[in-house]
This record gives C-alpha cells, sequence and structure tokens, in this order.
C-alpha cells in the first residue's frame, strides 16, 4: 500500500468519525464570535473568532465558493481532497492545526483552525522588523521542518513565500499555513499545466509547465530564505506577475554573499543551491536541506 492510499484510508476513517461535524452545514455567524475582521487572501477571508461550542479562539477560514471552484475543476476527475481534508491529514508544531472544515449554510467551505497571534513573515521582511536580527538560522530550519511535514504526508504544498509563515510575537518560532493550492504528490497531480503559486517564488518548472514534484517547494523555500537573510529578492523586480518568474531559469541569481557577506558560508550555499534552476541540481528534499544545516550555528551573524 503506497503512502497515498494509506493517507486515503486513514481520510475515509476520519471522515467516518466527524461525518456528523462535517456533514451539517454550519451558521457561521450563530457558531462564531468575531473578534477581528476579515483579511483577504487570493482566495479565501480569514478572521480571528471565538468558537461559541467550545470557547477556543481560533482562525476561521471562509473560501471564495467562484475562485475555489475555478481551482477545484480541473482536479475533480482526480478525486483531490479539500483544503480542509488536506490541513486535517498534516500534524506538526510546525504547521498551523486545521481542527475541522465543513460547508456554511451559504453553501462555502470554511476551515477551523489554530489562531497564531503574531506577525506575518512578509510584513517582518517587508518593514526590515529588527526583531529578525539572530533569529534568522531558527526560523529557516523552522520553516524546513513544516515544509518537511507536508512532503511526509505526502503533498506538495505549491505556494511556499513568506506570506504564507506566521511567526510568534517574539519572533522566535514559526508555522506553515494555507494548503489553498497543495496537491497530493501522485503523477497524475504532478503533469505539466497546473501553474499556480506566489510568482516571485515560483519555479521554473512550474511557470514553463512542465512535470514537477516536491523540489518546487525546494526552490520557493530558497527564494524565501534569501529574501529572509538578504531582505532583497534574488533576481531584479520589474513587476509581480508571473512574468517576473520568467527570469527564474533564464537569469542567474545575484550571488547572496554578494548582499550578505557576513552570512554563514553553508547557509549560504545551500539557499543558491535550492535555488537552481534545474530541480535534479537542488537538494532532493526537505529532510536533506535539514542535514545539510544540521550544523549552522543559530547564533551566527547572518
Amino acid at each position: 500500500m503506497g503512502l497515498f492510499d494509506k493517507f486515503k484510508t486513514v481520510l475515509s476513517s476520519g471522515k467516518a468519525k466527524s461525518s456528523s461535524k462535517s456533514s451539517k452545514k454550519v451558521d457561521v455567524e450563530a457558531r462564531f464570535e468575531i473578534l477581528r475582521q476579515a483579511v483577504s487572501g487570493t482566495m479565501s477571508s480569514f478572521r480571528k473568532a471565538r468558537d461559541r461550542e467550545t470557547d477556543r479562539i481560533v482562525g476561521l477560514k471562509v473560501l471564495d465558493p467562484d475562485k475555489t471552484e475555478l481551482f477545484e475543476q480541473r482536479f475533480r476527475a482526480l478525486g483531490k481532497p479539500s483544503e480542509g481534508e488536506i490541513g486535517m491529514a498534516i500534524k506538526h508544531p510546525r504547521v498551523v492545526e486545521t481542527y475541522d472544515y465543513g460547508l456554511t449554510t451559504k453553501g462555502e467551505q470554511f476551515i477551523i483552525m489554530e489562531f497564531v497571534e503574531g506577525p506575518g513573515l512578509q510584513q517582518l521582511i517587508n518593514h526590515q522588523d529588527p526583531l529578525l536580527a539572530g533569529r534568522r538560522v531558527l526560523l529557516i530550519k523552522q520553516m524546513v521542518e513544516a515544509i518537511d511535514a507536508v512532503h511526509k504526508a505526502g503533498f506538495i504544498h505549491r505556494d511556499i513565500c513568506p506570506r504564507n509563515f506566521i511567526c510568534s510575537l517574539e519572533v522566535d518560532s514559526l508555522k506553515l499555513i494555507d494548503f489553498g493550492l497543495t496537491l497530493p504528490d501522485k503523477p497524475e497531480f504532478r503533469q505539466p499545466g497546473n501553474r499556480t503559486g506566489t510568482p516571485l517564488y515560483m519555479a521554473p518548472e512550474v511557470v514553463r509547465r512542465r512535470w514537477t514534484d516536491q523540489r518546487v517547494d525546494i526552490f520557493a523555500f530558497g527564494v524565501t530564505a534569501y529574501h529572509l537573510c538578504a531582505l532583497d529578492l534574488p533576481w531584479p523586480v520589474r513587476e509581480t506577475t508571473g512574468v517576473a518568474a520568467l527570469a527564474h531559469d533564464t537569469q542567474t541569481p545575484a550571488d547572496i554573499f554578494e548582499k550578505c557577506p557576513r552570512l554563514n558560508r553553508q547557509l549560504g550555499k545551500v539557499i543558491m543551491q535550492c535555488m537552481s534552476a534545474a530541480p535534479d541540481k537542488r537538494p532532493e528534499s526537505a529532510e536533506q536541506v535539514l542535514r545539510l544545516l544540521r550544523n549552522v550555528e543559530q547564533d551566527e551573524e547572518v
């Protein structure tokens, strides 16, 4: 039995146990006290809320039906699990926990998840926040741990970028969020044509509509780690559309040591390797990246 078959067996069992929760439509306004108004994402809105059933503070994500349908329809015949199902299948300290999912009384998909009180990594980078000082190596290792958890659960995240990491208030830990573009790591989901993700972090094989695998997340991690260390991107940014990603295999990324001359040599080398245009020149897995970073000390200057 393969990894994904095992996942389907577990998922089917999980559905049976929680069908009374997932199959019943939920009146969001009645069940949740909204504590913070919506933050709009690409395909959803997100609120901080109190779940009146459990008295727990949660993150409430409600998916945009039209945008979700546009993405999901191409995979319907393949039996793609929903975002809520995928979130429930990934349990790791570096991944935001999914508590429940289902449909609202308006027919929208909703997901109830752990709420992390802290800044997004993108916000910290954009503001060049001083709290990042001395913490970058720690955060980078935690990013890889999160990606490794997704991969070992049998998925490809497909949207690794600073926007999808939320840090603690002390900026000494982070968690990966958002499985809206995540797909099972199976051949039928890796075939050419699925050009989704955040362009500035997108692997060449995605933008060129080639076969993909988990190494698209390795590439996106490399760009994210580069951005975190250098507070700049590896390629000149003239726009943020898919056109920008065309440079990722036609233009050599700026050497990270030119922008960060005091960066730990092993760390910089791994980041540059992760951004290799050819997938077979990148580390083959997140687990291998972790091994390569094992001896990089957290308190070294970056």
